[in-house]
């Protein structure tokens, strides 16, 4: 009987807390600041206002249930590819298209003002961001017409450097071929016409030097679309202590990736174990393809069942988000999924569908309503007015 009695107890507590996540989940504005769909949907042929349960992280449809609000979609291409300019306008078409033929469920939105109009109108606002300067081709004409077309943010750096910005990866692994590090004079430029157009400069991905190179020139609150914390997991990709106060002493925000290469530390290991149980395939993918993420991504599709043993706890990316909290407060942190751009989540986190998962752990953690709406998109919509030409 009193197994039975707390058990009901148990049952009603945890029922609660789901309600009342829910209940501030849906009257927040959720903001996710990097999706890669769009880069997705053109390799793979998806369509992103049909179904693609079991086939994507994310659709149309699943964004509405996830409560997702407003969507910086990713404009990417690898560092490799031949015209990166055009690339970048081919995917955006490609977001537009999905954008235009919704009008009743999707909207392109400029400014902060767009996204609570289209919260209002219980539509997704539709935000673009190029992930890596390389895609602007040293041009800066060529920048201010993605400004033009909607991209708000320029993720400064990819994997690979540029003539003017050399990126966590170089930094880090290939240092003595790096022509430079940090920001050229050229790079300055870049940061300061960003700044002057309301483009926000993103430092995901960016080396150290590079870093500190735009934190001492910017006078815009800067952007962090998609990183976690070196101190719980130390990935190149991850920012350093130092790094996460100097975001929040910026006025910026730091948006949490959900790759589980970025959360935990011993996943790579268990990665790395997964590959060398195929090894004889991955070398065979390997001549068709060069690009070691893609075999790996074609791996873990094809061995699901061995996939979900690798993958980290949800409470592991909710230590990270407390831990940015507590060293540079709620005001600083948000979400950046990373989704249709990694090929491991945490348990629980199948798609976009389950953004409200997240919710009913900051609650769990108790983290009140206040703040809660801060981490799902207040803390953006507050840097994104101060990014705007006024």
């Amino acid at each position: 009987m009193y197994r039975l009695v707390l058990a009901s107890l148990l049952f009603i507590s945890v029922s609660a807390v789901a309600q009342q996540g829910r209940k501030i989940h849906f009257k927040s504005i959720l903001v996710d600041t990097h999706n890669d769909i769009p880069s997705s949907a053109i390799s793979d042929g998806l369509v992103f206002d049909q179904s693609l349960l079991h086939k994507a992280h994310s659709d149309l449809q699943r964004m509405k249930e996830g409560g997702v609000d407003a969507q910086f979609f990713s404009i990417w291409c690898d560092g490799n590819k031949q015209n990166p300019y055009a690339w970048a306008n081919r995917e955006i078409d490609t977001v537009l298209a999905w954008t235009n033929r919704n009008p009743d469920r999707m909207i392109q939105a400029f400014t902060t003002a767009d996204i609570k109009k289209a919260a209002k109108e219980n539509k997704l606002a539709v935000l673009l961001g190029v992930e890596g300067g390389h895609m602007m081709e040293n041009d800066l004409n060529k920048l201010e017409a993605l400004y033009k077309r909607g991209v708000r943010y320029m993720t400064v750096t990819w994997n690979n450097s540029t003539p003017w910005a050399s990126s966590a990866l170089d930094e880090t692994t290939r240092a003595d071929s790096l022509k430079h590090k940090g920001l050229t004079e050229f790079g300055k430029q870049v940061i300061k016409k960003m700044n002057e157009w309301g483009m926000l400069v993103d430092l995901s991905h960016v080396g150290e030097q590079t870093f500190w190179d735009i934190i001492a020139i910017t006078e815009k609150p800067v952007l962090v679309s998609h990183s976690c914390v070196y101190a719980l997991c130390p990935h190149r990709r991850n920012l350093k202590d130092e790094q996460i106060k100097a975001v929040a002493k910026n006025g910026g925000v730091i948006h949490l990736n959900f790759y589980s290469g970025f959360l935990d530390p011993a996943f790579e290991a268990r990665s790395d174990a997964f590959t060398a149980k195929h090894k004889t395939e991955m070398d065979s993918l390997l001549k068709v393809n060069s690009e070691p993420y893609f075999m790996q991504v074609y791996l873990f599709n094809k061995y699901p069942d061995e996939v979900k043993g690798l993958r980290p706890p949800l409470s592991l990316l909710i230590d990270h988000l407390d831990y940015m909290v507590k060293l540079a407060g709620v005001d600083h942190v948000g979400l950046g999924s990373d989704f249709d751009g990694v090929n491991s989540l945490p348990e629980g986190l199948e798609g976009v569908e389950d953004f409200p998962k997240i919710t009913d752990e900051l609650v769990k953690r108790g983290y009140n309503k206040k703040d809660i709406r801060k981490i799902l998109g207040g803390n953006l919509l507050r840097v994104f007015k101060a990014n705007e030409n006024k």
